[in-house]
């Protein structure tokens, strides 16, 4: 490879040479000038050495400096790979540990992953011999209970024999009971006093008292509605109807009321005990009824009879 010495630092380049003077036009020179020409080459000569060893010289210091530089190049890029060496093995040992304990943790979880399923396949295992042997008691306690309801069935077919007969004792006492009892509620229905009523002066059948309305509520031709109405400033509501007590006179057994029905207002003056009060309402064909049973200060006690039937009057 050539070197340029003028890229080199500190390169001075060398000086050039003088110029040889020129020369003199010819002359004829006598014949004793030869010894002069010959002693001007001298000094020329010792010119001409003397810059060429100086270029030599110069040479060898640039080489020299040349030399020094490429051995400090040198070092120091043999540092750098010296370090990217040493970085590289730094780097090549620290993957090779990484992909060590990634192996070794691979490993590991391998052998927990093995260890797991064992432990899981005992588990299954044991719970399955629990499950069969839990089984095995519920079937065991399952036909000891059925054994047990099967006594129990025979031993209430044998009550229930039993029982059929008491009960078809008491069906017959029941019977007996029954007729008896309608017996004396046809009686009753049939000792029920008739009064006429005061709006239409037919004949109604009216109860004087708990027994005989009980036989009315048995007939099944009216709703029946008790009441028990003290005298006050506002009416009270009985039924669908508004019944407010102006005067009650125990003594003589007479009352004064006042009715409120589709907005209007009646007053039944002066009327005795047991006495069916009638009056209309619009949807009913039948006139409703009210009777009192018994007479206290300030205080009325008796029924309204709403007919069952419900349907508005032309």
């Amino acid at each position: 490879m050539s070197i340029n010495p003028s890229h080199m630092p500190g390169y001075v380049p060398p000086a050039e040479p003088a110029a040889p003077a020129p020369a003199a036009a010819p002359m004829t020179p006598p014949a004793y000038a030869a010894p002069a020409r010959s002693s001007m080459k001298i000094p020329v000569l010792f010119g001409a050495v003397a810059a060429l060893l100086g270029a030599t010289v110069y040479l060898f210091f640039q080489v020299s400096h040349l030399r020094t530089d490429l051995t400090k190049v040198h070092d120091s890029m043999q540092t750098e790979i010296d370090k990217v060496r040493e970085a590289s093995a730094v780097t090549s040992q620290s993957h090779r540990r990484t992909v060590d304990a990634l192996r070794d943790q691979l490993e590991s979880q391998r052998r927990m992953a093995r260890s797991l399923a064992g432990e899981a396949k005992t588990d299954a295992l044991r719970k399955m011999e629990e499950t069969k042997v839990q089984l095995q008691a519920e079937q065991a306690k399952a036909q000891q209970q059925v054994k047990s309801e099967i006594s129990e069935v025979k031993q209430t077919a044998d009550t229930a024999t039993t029982k059929i007969g008491e009960v078809g004792t008491e069906v017959t006492a029941v019977k007996g009971d029954v007729a008896s009892t309608k017996s004396e509620l046809e009686k009753t229905i049939a000792d029920l006093k008739r009064t006429s009523g005061d709006l239409d002066g037919h004949a109604v059948l009216i109860a004087t008292n708990g027994k005989e309305l009980a036989a009315l509520r048995a007939l099944g031709e009216r709703n029946y509605v008790e009441f028990n109405i003290r005298k006050q400033k506002q009416p009270q509501k009985v039924g669908d109807v508004m019944v407010l007590l102006k005067k009650a006179d125990p003594k003589k057994n007479r009352y004064t009321i006042e009715l409120t029905a589709d907005d209007k207002v009646v007053e039944k003056k002066d009327r005795t005990i047991n006495e069916p009060l009638q009056f209309l309402v619009a949807k009913a064909r039948q006139p409703y009824e009210i009777v009192v049973n018994d007479i206290k200060k300030d205080q009325i006690v008796g029924y309204l009879a709403i007919p069952k039937v419900q349907a508005a009057r032309n």
